[in-house]
């Protein structure tokens, strides 16, 4: 009914910038989403938070990300973005969007979505 689709991964130099992008559909119609934001897994490892905006437009960001990310979100467009700057090897894996509280519409009412993810995207950095 739901979904997120990612893009804006690639290629990108150590100490260079990229940005990130997803955006939310359905067959469905979407009434809102809650909670957006970035997770990253590295071959190998576990999946891991890297930046989440809240419905209080709170964001929060994994230690590594402070200072060089920046998550942000446009509610009407259902859509969430991830600025990286300043990227090191270290942030390379795929990246995965995550809504939380997707609320769309079924007949006679709405139903909601614990949590919804994309597919993810590529990041690699290199050097």
């Amino acid at each position: 009914q739901v979904q997120l689709v990612e893009s804006g991964g690639g290629l990108v130099q150590a100490g260079g910038s990229l940005r990130l992008s997803c955006a939310a559909s359905g067959i469905a119609k979407i009434f809102s989403i809650w909670g957006m934001g970035w997770y990253r897994q590295a071959p190998g490892e576990a999946r891991e938070l890297v930046a989440m905006i809240t419905g209080y437009d709170d964001p929060n960001y994994a230690d590594s990300a402070k200072g060089r990310f920046t998550v942000s979100r446009d509610i009407d467009k259902l859509e969430v973005y991830l600025q990286m700057s300043d990227v090191n090897p270290d942030d390379s894996g795929v990246y995965f969007c995550k809504g939380e509280g997707v609320r769309y519409e079924i007949p006679g009412g709405s139903n909601t979505y614990r949590e919804v993810w994309g597919r993810g995207t590529q990041v690699t950095v290199s050097g």
